[in-house]
């Protein structure tokens, strides 16, 4: 597979994924995007370039798009600004059902804020953060907080998908949370975006869960959870090259393949992650506003781009850090 060939070509119709079928409740399945969310400098959201962005990625084989997530710098913004983020993009044609809203805050007042407001504007899809700050809480107590999230909203139809990336918020969801849960509710617990990059727990929440949408945050795991009975990935490798990760939810996957979203992750990672995707995309546009990232984080300066561009170029990527044809 070139790179150059899965980034520019747009996907025909018969070979997208159906996920959604125009329903704003249906699982979540195939490839769906963690968006990067533009600012301009002084860090105030973009909706403009935003929406731009999901018409590039629907365009190329892309089923939806969780808006205010970890790649997003969603925790970077408040309730309020996520709220007006998400009306701003409907506002702009963006359908409801190819979104779900990254709602997770460390007070869970604004969680249920802010999962109200994405229910009431047609998005019944949450990716919710477990309770953190905190993080030496009794699984008990997590399940308590999910428990009153959909106690509060299951009557206007939230659809839950739990969010496990303890390196950040370090807490886990647990396959025992994750089975509770389900057996609790099981009309709103709808599945786990699984950001852990540890096959081990993948797989157990697979093996407890397994009428749930499990969704993998670590593209190269992705084959094996796909046979293993995953439901596709939520990610941020798609808003560089949706076609790298498409390859990976096929039925055969080479290890060429396998090894080809492995060393893109490990060179992506030398860098500043939110930064460096984002000094792709400013490259790819030729629109260095794409480069501005919210406080507390700083973009890249011109020697880390530069940086950047030879290992990309050194790794096989040299038309991800240049303008597209």
């Amino acid at each position: 597979m070139q790179a150059e060939t899965s980034r520019a070509r747009r996907v025909a119709p018969e070979e997208r994924p159906v996920t959604t079928a125009k329903d704003p409740s249906a699982p979540i399945r195939g490839l769906w995007c963690a968006t990067l969310t533009p600012v301009d400098r002084a860090g105030r959201f973009d909706a403009p370039r935003l929406v731009d962005h999901l018409h590039f990625l629907f365009e190329h084989g892309v089923a939806g798009a969780a808006l205010f997530g970890t790649t997003g710098e969603g925790p970077s913004f408040s309730a309020a600004e996520r709220m007006a983020g998400l009306d701003a993009v409907l506002a702009r044609g963006i359908s409801a059902d190819r979104l779900c809203a990254a709602t997770g805050a460390a007070s869970w007042t604004d969680t249920i804020e802010v999962s109200r407001h994405a229910i009431h504007a047609g998005v019944r899809r949450c990716l919710v953060l477990p309770p953190f700050y905190y993080s030496d809480l009794h699984e008990d107590w997590v399940f308590a907080c999910y428990a009153d999230l959909v106690d509060t909203l299951g009557s206007a139809g939230i659809q839950v998908y739990l969010y496990h990336i303890p390196r950040y918020t370090g807490v886990s969801i647990s396959a025992k949370l994750l089975e509770r849960l389900a057996a609790a509710f099981p009309k709103h617990i709808a599945g786990v975006k699984d950001s852990g990059a540890d096959w081990t727990h993948t797989r157990s929440l697979l093996e407890h869960a397994p009428q749930l949408a499990i969704l993998v945050g670590h593209e190269p795991h992705l084959p094996q959870a796909m046979r293993a009975g995953a439901a596709g990935t939520i990610c941020g490798v798609a808003n560089v090259d949706p076609g790298l990760v498409r390859h990976l939810l096929a039925k055969e996957v080479s290890r060429d393949e396998v090894e080809r979203i492995e060393r893109f992750v490990a060179t992506l990672f030398e860098f500043p992650f939110i930064a460096a995707f984002k000094a792709m995309k400013a490259a790819q546009v030729r629109d260095a506003a794409w480069c501005a990232v919210r406080r507390p984080l700083a973009p890249l300066g011109r020697d880390q781009q530069k940086a950047l561009a030879a290992a990309m170029e050194g790794a096989g990527f040299g038309p991800l850090v240049h303008a597209r044809r």
